[in-house]
């Protein structure tokens, strides 16, 4: 092939042979000559090649290190709540109204009617979105990517803790199934209010403000009944607690004796969690995480999936020169039953 330049001719001839192929100027071959790969012109010669098989290999890696960080990302939402498959927009959980309870059979079976409540959990849309830069990738300087990638990952994974755990400290402003705030004062029980809200800080110098704070919402909630006037045996197991008051929580579950030396009745009680996305330093919450029914809800409409777009024709390469890949969900979380909670601010 003739040179670029060289003559009229020259010119007239090199557009001729490559209308039909794509014209790729001179200075997108370090040898000045335009190279072909499977008959179609291709750039960055001087590094990697910009193609659909080196965007896929490429894309194809970055998916890879997504998945190792999103497999080896920690989680712990579980403890706390139960996943709820969403195939909709929003769920609805009006059933909560109805806290099912076996009774003796006499007669007629007692058929319980849901209440008139309304109670739904939309759908909120995520993303976690990183761009590549076509320059990177035909200078073979990708290795920028990875650390990203694995962010991604990582985000991906601690995306439902990020949520679940954010439901326990907006749980004093935001209602539950009975349009109560889901820790509240006032809870409807057959013509009873019920309290599952405290502001005692949680204390362990001596036994009494102890008892004040941790005894005081353990037996609050043990002591729990339905509408029937009957115990709905909530058995507390879970102390969650923001990073400020770790240890204080772990010495009460921990220590023989409290630091007035006297003896310490709720060591081993409860399995202490520390809840990264609770906003406040001072509330804590008792929960009874042992039933098939959490006191809150992770609803999961998508899971978080790898997403890439890599279309050579797209508005984004032609215009900025940039690909793109991340994250996608879909998910909410929500709360469930309300008996199973307890939430102090912490703050008298």
């Amino acid at each position: 092939m003739k040179r670029f330049f060289k003559t009229t001719m020259g010119w007239v001839l090199l557009v001729g042979a490559c209308m039909a192929c794509s014209l790729i100027p001179e200075s997108a071959s370090a040898s000045g000559v335009v190279t072909f790969v499977d008959g179609l012109p291709v750039v960055g010669v001087a590094g990697m090649l910009v193609n659909k098989s080196v965007l896929g290999d490429v894309f194809t890696n970055l998916k890879v290190t997504f998945n190792k960080a999103f497999d080896s990302a920690p989680s712990k939402w579980e403890k706390i709540a139960m996943l709820v498959p969403s195939s909709g927009s929003q769920n609805d959980y009006s059933w909560l109204s109805n806290f099912p309870r076996m009774r003796k059979w006499v007669g007629e079976k007692v058929v319980k009617a849901l209440e008139a409540f309304k109670y739904t959990v939309t759908n909120d849309d995520w993303e976690a979105t990183v761009s590549v830069r076509r320059n990177d990738i035909e200078d073979d300087n990708l290795g920028i990517y990875a650390p990203q990638a694995q962010s991604a990952g990582y985000s991906a994974k601690t995306l439902p803790d990020e949520i679940v755990f954010a439901l326990p400290a907006t749980g004093f402003t935001s209602p539950c199934y009975d349009g109560q705030y889901f820790f509240d004062t006032d809870h409807p029980v057959n013509g009873e209010s019920v309290s599952n809200k405290g502001t005692m800080p949680l204390n362990i110098a001596t036994l009494a403000v102890a008892k004040a704070s941790y005894g005081a919402a353990r037996t609050t909630l043990r002591k729990m009944k339905d509408e029937d006037g009957r115990p709905l045996g909530i058995n507390p197991n879970i102390l969650l607690v923001p990073a400020a008051l770790e240890d204080d929580a772990n010495l009460l579950m921990t220590v023989d004796k409290l630091e007035d030396g006297k003896p310490n009745p709720y060591k081993g009680t409860a399995e202490v969690v520390v809840g990264d996305y609770l906003t406040s330093d001072t509330a804590w919450f008792l929960l009874d995480t042992s039933r098939p029914v959490k006191p809150f809800v992770y609803q999961e409409r998508k899971k978080p999936v790898f997403v890439q777009q890599t279309d050579m024709s797209a508005d984004d390469v032609f215009s900025r020169a940039i690909f793109k890949f991340g994250a996608e969900a879909r998910a909410a979380g929500g709360y469930a039953f309300w008996q199973m909670a307890w939430g102090s601010t912490g703050e008298a």
